[in-house]
């Protein structure tokens, strides 16, 4: 701790400052740079014809004034050198030298970079690159010179300083021009050296770090004393949750200032978090990721001053003002208080609870969003009543959404400290059932503050109790559901999966003759193969019919599984099936736990069925056939893997209890259905045909493709192929399993020995009957069942 001094003999008790510091938003545009950096080379790749073009065309309008390109040339090569060395001559005769130093740190960086890199693609290690950047000619990839004056305008941050900007990007415009019209560097490249350079001067800005700008204490005093603050002393104390200074601050007449320093280099602070929650979830929020330094003033003394107004009992803001450019401050007088976090939860009666919610009523009233009603915001004076603090995070004029998650958050944060029963109770005598009836669809982890997120995951059940006793108190028959996530991190996953998926198919019928396909494969068998698909199909209905004690219509459950085929497009394949047929049978007025019971159930049989096929099937390869496909090898491969995975599942305790608790939830039902279906011996023999039925029908289906094209294989080795390459598919995170699948089934024919070229013919023909082709079917009758409200 140091004491800096301020006027008339005030010490400022704070940390010694450092003299320089790493700023995010210098890692943040290092990041954005280089996605952009990515963004244009693939974009460039994809329309390198339609540059050539461009190129052409200018090469031919340079040719036709030939002297106004050698202006160019000249003064772009000129002034490229010049206004660097004029801005660092500037720099120094104002004794900002460091800076300068910085920039030709980046400068020499960028030099070797691009040289070195110019090098490699020259070397021939990215062809396709190589031949973008210099049109295939023997012209540098990357300009070395053009690279060096983007980093070190970069990291001197001209950009800050308007005039030399517009003419620091003048001169570096007049230079890729004079350039370019004479064919030495091309768009792609010229783009390309400019974000390397760029990329280069964040780097180094935030390696070797930026001065400190951020004003002392010292200087808080003095902004302090100009609001007429008759300042005698000043303490730094703990940091707000945003990363802001704070500070205590005593008066001559013996009161005391809480005074919060708001940093410019502190505003994007935990903007990556914040564009992920803006993008992820729908919330209402009209607040912007990325706020400037007086914005951000504005809008904490707006809320501060509104919830004043609202009669709220929060700290009054006396005084704000900006300190130069780099910071602002609010004053706020000083009340003795702490933090709910901080009383024991015994201590917590039900008259504070009500005092909490009449606060918070009152906020409601004027429209007024808290967004952080939690431990650390809620806090009780010396009288023992509420104060509420962090007005820098609420919004005035919120929607009825924002309104609405304020009163989930702070019921699902006191039911963490006192249950949810006296939760429930005491909001609903202050706000009435009403209001908690239309926050209870917002009860949900995604709609909460990280710190009650992190704490809900220790009672996992507490959400659910919080429902149950607003419904007690409310009965309703439908609540409206509400959808605040866009959009789940497995939805990222999918999409990401999905491409890889169609890359792969596309790779594949790019080393295919599709017209050879159509008209060579064998209609007779291709046929057999329609049929088998359709078979799958009636077999899926009458499985599902066996586990299910209740009567079902067969065709309407046909149909049912043609509507799941149509799902299966934007669903993994393991996924969509269970969701529309546990859909249906609730819509049959099944119960939820009983439908999710036999969907469980035909499941687990259809695994059981599934492993056993296999190796009924591997063991029969493996001991009649002479080629090289020798599945039982493979076999104990495959079955060491297994032994090894569950060996590690069950030896590690974090595996263990999530596989646990996974398998509970689906399967806990599973049993006493099992044998309410072993009480029908008619169900009994309909499940178990039905599900071996569907196994022997795509197994078929396969088979047929094969044989459809020529192609010679035992029906067990088929067997084998399809049962492997189906767990995979079942496993993939894509729709349907697409790509996973007809990789593994093109490889495993590969493997048996079927030619690739007609191994491929064959999965392709498969996928068609069985995935692509139920897809029109399949939206129709998932159409005409929600028409009639089956689904």
């Amino acid at each position: 701790m140091v004491e800096s001094r301020a006027e008339s003999d005030v010490y400022v008790v704070e940390p010694l400052l450092p003299q320089r510091l790493r700023r995010p938003s210098d890692l943040l545009r290092f990041f954005a740079t280089l996605i952009v950096l990515g963004a244009v080379i693939l974009l460039a790749l994809v329309a390198k014809q339609t540059l050539i073009g461009l190129e052409a065309d200018v090469k031919e309008g340079a040719q036709l004034v030939p002297l106004l390109s050698r202006i160019a040339a000249f003064l772009g090569g000129a002034a490229v050198l010049i206004v660097p060395a004029a801005f660092a001559v500037e720099r120094v005769f104002h004794r900002d030298g460091l800076r300068v130093a910085e920039g030709l740190i980046a400068a020499i960086i960028g030099m070797a970079g691009s040289f070195l890199l110019g090098q490699w693609l020259v070397a021939g290690n990215a062809d396709d690159l190589r031949v973008l950047l210099t049109g295939d000619r023997t012209i540098e990839p990357v300009n070395t010179l053009l690279t060096s004056v983007v980093a070190y305008a970069t990291a001197v941050r001209i950009s800050r300083r308007p005039t030399w900007r517009m003419l620091m990007w003048a001169t570096i415009a007049l230079y890729v021009l004079a350039f370019f019209s004479g064919r030495q560097i091309t768009i792609p490249s010229a783009i390309v050296t400019v974000l390397v350079g760029m990329v280069i001067g964040y780097a180094t800005l935030y390696g070797v770090g930026s001065p400190n700008t951020r004003p002392a204490g010292s200087a808080v005093v003095t902004a302090l004393r100009k609001l007429s603050f008759a300042v005698v002393s000043a303490r730094r104390i703990e940091d707000d949750h945003q990363g802001s200074r704070r500070y205590a601050i005593g008066l001559r007449d013996g009161t005391s200032l809480d005074v919060t320093v708001l940093d410019r280099d502190r505003q994007v602070a935990g903007l990556p978090y914040r564009l992920w929650r803006r993008i992820r979830l729908n919330s209402e929020t009209r607040r912007r990721a990325i706020r400037s330094l007086r914005a951000e003033l504005e809008r904490e003394a707006l809320m501060a001053y509104a919830a004043q107004a609202a009669g709220a009992s929060t700290p009054r803001l006396l005084g704000t003002s900006e300190i130069g450019t780099e910071a602002a401050v609010l004053a706020y007088e000083h009340i003795e208080t702490r933090p709910l976090d901080e009383v024991p939860d015994e201590q917590i009666d039900d008259e504070l609870l009500a005092q909490i919610w009449e606060q918070v009523e009152l906020l409601q009233i004027q429209r007024l969003a808290h967004r952080r009603l939690t431990g650390d915001s809620i806090h009780l004076d010396r009288a023992g009543r509420v104060v509420l603090t962090d007005a820098r995070s609420g919004e005035i004029a919120a929607g009825d959404l924002l309104l609405r998650l304020d009163i989930a958050q702070l019921l699902t944060y006191l039911a963490l400290r006192v249950g949810p029963e006296r939760s429930v109770r005491t909001a609903a005598a202050v706000m009435g059932p009403d209001t908690l009836a239309a926050a209870m669809p917002l009860l949900q982890r995604i709609a909460l503050t990280r710190e009650t997120r992190s704490a809900l995951s220790k009672n996992k059940n507490l959400l659910a109790g919080i429902r149950e006793h607003i419904v007690a108190l409310k009965p309703q028959g439908k609540v409206e559901e509400v959808r605040l996530e866009r959009f789940k991190p497995r939805t990222l996953i999918t999409i990401i999966a999905s491409t890889l998926a169609a890359y792969i198919v596309l790779s594949q019928l790019s080393r295919v003759d599709i017209y050879r396909v159509v008209t060579t494969a064998n209609w007779a068998w291709s046929g057999v193969a329609l049929v088998a698909s359709f078979v799958s199909f009636v077999a899926a209905a009458l499985m599902l019919r066996g586990f299910v004690p209740e009567p079902l219509p067969l065709w309407r459950t046909v149909l049912v599984q043609f509507a799941s085929s149509f799902v299966k497009l934007v669903a993994p394949a393991a996924v969509g099936g269970v969701a529309i047929n546990t859909r249906y049978l609730q819509k049959r007025g099944i119960p939820p736990a009983s439908a999710v019971a036999s969907v469980g159930a035909s499941q687990l049989i259809m695994l059981v069925f599934h492993i056993a096929l296999l190796l009924l099937f591997a063991y029969i390869t493996g001991s009649t056939t002479t080629t090289s496909f020798t599945p039982s090898r493979g076999l104990v491969v495959v079955l060491l893997a297994v032994a090894v995975l569950v060996v590690v599942v069950l030896g590690v305790p974090p595996l263990r209890r999530l596989v646990t608790t996974r398998m509970r939830k689906l399967f806990s039902n599973v049993l006493p259905r099992l044998l309410d279906v072993l009480q029908s011996p008619r169900k009994m023999v309909e499940a178990c045909t039905g599900t071996l039925m569907i196994t022997l029908a795509f197994v078929l289906c396969l088979d047929a493709c094969v044989a459809a094209f020529g192609g010679t294989l035992s029906f067990t080795a088929v067997a084998v192929v399809y049962l492997t390459a189906n767990a995979i598919g079942s496993a993939a995170p894509t729709p349907g399993g697409l790509g996973a699948v007809e990789l593994a089934l093109a490889g495993g024919l590969t493997v048996a020995g079927v030619p690739a070229e007609l191994a491929t013919s064959a999965v392709l023909l498969h996928r068609l009957l069985t995935f692509w082709l139920p897809v029109l079917p399949g939206w129709a009758a998932f159409t005409y069942l929600q028409r009639h409200e089956a689904l």
